[in-house]
């Protein structure tokens, strides 16, 4: 018999005996969101808030996204206060607000990221979720700054997007200041003759209601009057009239709480009238009816609904 053939039996053997050793080892199961984060150098003092806000099993209980402040980012909110120099310094309530801040339902790639805002986990006025901004055009943030350092780390239970920043839950005019299409509209909030009257009443403690009129809604309103060109040509009482005619000061009304007829007294200026025919509309006293473009946009302190056109009380 050929001696070759007595060198081959053995190394079928072999290769045999490791094939078969493959089939039979059990796949890796992949981690957890929060296991994932444990074995992430970069993300250990997120760990560490997760377990002081006690929120460990509360992220391993479904599919989530979450945008994930490295070290560095941890750093900087401790440097931001000077009571804060470890985690634990941070008081737990304002822990597991700003971290539920970070996170999403269900799992969103980068890919599916578009301009818009989202619900996080994190409630406000009458327990709804705080929404959080993510805009793509001109680059990738979240919360008007924060940049991502790494994205679809992919998890058992979810996707992880790693961020340069920790993002602090907003107020309606933090909302106002982070979006670019909001520039007139603050432009004329903080006119200075108001003496900061409209921003001291957007920062404040009691729920508001916000139909937000953007850039291209006052641009159009500036070419109605042939002698406006720009927001200045506006006297005060005109555009403080203009602007009490946007907020609703009895209380935080997201969308799903309007009524088909629903008479809304503004703020010192007259009441709308809601029109639910064909989407979320507003009826006014100058008898514009005003589509809601963007609705349930949730702050700390109030909600806003983006409208396309200024609305006018007469």
């Amino acid at each position: 018999m050929n001696k070759n053939i007595f060198l081959f039996i053995p190394m079928l053997l072999l290769i045999l005996v490791s094939a078969c050793k493959e089939d039979v080892d059990p796949p890796v199961d992949p981690m957890t969101i929060v296991e994932t984060a444990q074995a992430t150098a970069d993300l250990s003092l997120l760990v560490e808030a997760v377990v002081a806000a006690d929120l460990v099993d509360a992220l391993n209980s479904g599919t989530f996204t979450v945008f994930a402040p490295n070290n560095a980012a941890f750093q900087a909110l401790l440097d931001s206060d000077p009571a804060w120099n470890v985690i634990s310094d941070i008081p737990v309530e304002t822990l597991t607000s700003v971290l539920l801040y970070h996170v999403v339902e269900g799992e969103v790639k980068a890919a599916d990221l578009s301009d818009t805002y989202v619900n996080t986990l994190s409630p406000g006025p009458n327990s709804e979720p705080l929404s959080l901004q993510i805009n793509v055009t001109g680059g990738v943030f979240f919360d008007g700054d924060a940049a991502p350092l790494s994205t679809d780390i992919q998890t058992s239970n979810g996707v992880v997007h790693v961020i340069d920043k920790v993002m602090m839950p907003n107020s309606l005019v933090d909302f106002a200041l982070a979006n670019p299409n909001f520039s007139i509209l603050v432009q004329a909030l903080t006119r200075p003759s108001f003496n900061g009257a409209y921003l001291g009443a957007l920062t404040g403690t009691n729920p508001l209601t916000v139909f937000a009129p953007t850039n291209a809604a006052f641009e159009a309103l500036l070419a109605v009057v042939p002698t406006w060109t720009t927001l200045d040509d506006i006297g005060d009482a005109s555009l403080m009239g203009v602007l009490d005619y946007h907020v609703y000061a009895g209380g935080n009304v997201q969308s799903d709480q309007l009524t088909d007829g629903q008479v809304i007294p503004m703020l010192g200026s007259g009441d709308i009238t809601i029109d639910l025919s064909n989407g979320v509309a507003i009826n006014t006293l100058a008898g514009q009816t005003v589509s809601v473009a963007i609705a349930d946009v949730q702050s700390l302190n109030g909600v806003i609904h983006v409208v396309e056109q200024v609305l006018l009380p007469q």
